[in-house]
C-alpha cells in the first residue's frame, strides 16, 4: 500500500505549456532572438528554467549571458502571468480530492523555481493540503536528481517503499529510479507514452482515475 504520493507538477497535475510558451516568447522578442510555436515547448521544459532558455535559444546563441538574460526578462513576466493559460488536467483536482479523503499524503516536486510552483499549487489546489510543495531551489540538483525526493520522504516521514512517484516525463521516470521510489507514467502530458515507456516504469495510465485502483 502507497502512504505518500508525490506528483510532478508541469506536464502531470497543471497543463502550463501555453503560459510558459507565451512567456519565453515574450523574453526571447525583447532579447532579439527569434520565438517558438507553443507546441515544440513541450519538448524543452522538464530540466528547469535555464535548460528551457538553452534549448529555446538560437544555435551559436547558447552562452550562459543569453541564458541569463532570458532568465530575467521572463520571471517577472511570467510572475504576472502564469495563470493566464495553465489549467488542471481534466480529473486532476477530483483525484487529489479523492487521495486526501483517502487518508493519503500528497506532495508536489517540481523543476519549475520554487516561487512558482508554489503560487501555482495554492492558486489551483487551495483545499489540498500538501505535506510538501518543493521546487527548483538554489543549491539543490533539480531532477531526475533524487534529492527533492528525499527531502519530501524525510519531511513527511514515510518510507521510500510506501511512496508513489507521478510524473509524465523520462525526467520524472529517472527520478523515482533514483530515488528508489515506485513510478507511475501519466500520458496526458507533455512526452508521447513511448518516452515514459523507454524506462519501464511499474505503472502508466491514461486518465487520472486509474491512480485510485493501484495504490
Amino acid at each position: 500500500m502507497k502512504r505518500l504520493i508525490i506528483f510532478d507538477l508541469d506536464g502531470t497535475l497543471l497543463n502550463t505549456i501555453a503560459d510558459l510558451a507565451q512567456s519565453t516568447n515574450y523574453a526571447l522578442k525583447e532579447a532579439g532572438f527569434p520565438t517558438h510555436p507553443a507546441d515544440e515547448y513541450k519538448f524543452m521544459v522538464g530540466n528547469g528554467i535555464n535548460k528551457l532558455f538553452e534549448r529555446a535559444l538560437p544555435e551559436g546563441e547558447k552562452t550562459e549571458a543569453n541564458i541569463q538574460l532570458i532568465r530575467k526578462l521572463f520571471v517577472p513576466f511570467y510572475d504576472s502571468h502564469n495563470t493566464d493559460l495553465s489549467t488542471p488536467y481534466p480529473g486532476i483536482t477530483e483525484l487529489l480530492n479523492e487521495l486526501h479523503q483517502q487518508g493519503k499524503v500528497l506532495a508536489v516536486a517540481s523543476n519549475k523555481y520554487q516561487s512558482a510552483t508554489e503560487k501555482l499549487v495554492s492558486y489551483f489546489f487551495p483545499n489540498i493540503p500538501f505535506v510538501a510543495v518543493l521546487g527548483q531551489r538554489e543549491g539543490v540538483n533539480v531532477k531526475p536528481d533524487p534529492a527533492i525526493v528525499y527531502d519530501i520522504v524525510k519531511q513527511a516521514g514515510i518510507s521510500q517503499e510506501e511512496t508513489l512517484y507521478v510524473g509524465d516525463s523520462g525526467v520524472d521516470m529517472q527520478t523515482a529510479h533514483n530515488s528508489g521510489v515506485e513510478a507511475c507514467g501519466v500520458t496526458w502530458g507533455f512526452r508521447p507514452r513511448t518516452e515514459l515507456e523507454q524506462f519501464t516504469p511499474k505503472h502508466i495510465v491514461d486518465v487520472p482515475q486509474e491512480i485510485i485502483h493501484f495504490i
